[in-house]
């Protein structure tokens, strides 16, 4: 423990760093290059290339991709780079009012297949390691059951939730939005083409709102700790660059997920046909937050029932919530490590 001079001299070393030097977090990119391009898709590769089977990164939508490379020594990309892997990153981009009338189905079937088959294509025909966060794991989950073509080696989905009545946030509100859907919600998310990144920015916050409400007091407490302090500047960049959800896509999940819970079942109906997950026959790494307010425990578990025909499915459950079990300071020695042991086994580096 710091005796008290130490800590007033870290503290005000931290103070320092902050008011006159523009933070403590290095936000710098991991440097990568741009590999394929369409409507709201960037495939990134991160350099130097690395080797083995590429790893390919689906963030969710409404989120910002550098979810995967938060910051320097919190970043999930940098890490799987300095392991020696070939690294990929698929990017959406800003959702705008024209892209409203896009539904799941622009991800699914053609977003996240082409991001596949490019980072397989430039990675030399390579097979391709999905690993994925929340929505991203989800609509992961539904193109690898759909799309067995697909060059899909082994899938890993973090804070991916299935069942939505596991989740404790959505209880208390689903008999209202029952009532007031077609009145309120239905015609509000149509008139505005979509949920706004100021509502989606405002429920994440919500979600955490016992941390947003103590963190005065926890920023005070963690003064003399930079790296403490440098995780919540690289939080609060990443809750400041929220993006609009596209108002088929908001709807789709709405109704479908939402209030039907068609998941929970292991299915869905999207673009004419019904996508069972119990078609996933790739290796599945599934990791819950054990403080994730928003993908709980038991609502993420929930798929290890379904993938009754996957080779293999491993379930974890790690510290953290909803972005700290991808991305928080504890992440880097419990979610990374299985991660790794996963992919080493399923993709060894040569």
């Amino acid at each position: 423990m710091a005796t008290a001079p130490q800590w007033v001299a870290s503290a005000t070393a931290n103070v320092s760093a902050k008011l006159f030097r523009g933070g403590l977090a290095d936000l710098r990119p991991t440097p990568r290059a741009l590999v394929d391009k369409g409507r709201t898709r960037s495939v990134y590769r991160f350099t130097p290339r690395g080797g083995g089977d590429p790893v390919l990164l689906v963030p969710p939508l409404a989120a910002p991709a550098f979810c995967f490379d938060l910051r320097r020594g919190c970043s999930l990309a940098g890490h799987l780079v300095e392991r020696g892997r070939s690294v990929y990153l698929v990017d959406y981009g800003q959702v705008s009012f024209a892209d409203r009338n896009l539904g799941l189905e622009h991800w699914v079937d053609d977003v996240l297949p082409r991001a596949v088959a490019a980072a397989s294509r430039d990675a030399g025909g390579r097979p391709v390691h999905v690993v994925a966060w929340c929505l991203g794991g989800i609509m992961s989950l539904l193109v690898a059951a759909d799309r067995q073509d697909l060059p899909i080696a082994s899938l890993t989905t973090i804070a991916a939730p299935i069942d939505m009545s596991a989740i404790p946030l959505v209880a208390p509100i689903k008999p209202l939005t029952d009532i007031a859907d077609s009145w309120l919600f239905t015609p509000a998310y149509r008139l505005l083409g979509g949920a706004p990144r100021a509502l989606v920015k405002r429920a994440f916050q919500i979600s955490a709102i016992d941390k947003v409400i103590t963190k005065p007091y926890a920023v005070l407490r963690n003064l003399d700790d930079a790296d403490y302090l440098a995780q919540l500047e690289a939080v609060d960049r990443f809750t400041d660059n929220m993006a609009a959800y596209p108002g088929r896509t908001f709807g789709q999940i709405y109704h479908r997920f939402f209030r039907a819970n068609d998941l929970a079942h292991g299915e869905l109906e999207l673009g004419g046909r019904r996508i069972a997950l119990r078609q996933v026959t790739v290796p599945t790494l599934v990791i819950a937050g054990d403080g994730d307010t928003i993908a709980p425990h038991r609502a993420v578990r929930h798929v290890v029932d379904i993938l009754d025909r996957a080779p293999e499915v491993e379930f974890h459950t790690c510290p953290g919530g909803h972005l700290g079990v991808l991305a928080g300071r504890a992440a880097r020695t419990t979610t990374w490590r299985h991660i790794d042991r996963f992919l080493d086994r399923h993709n060894p580096v040569r």
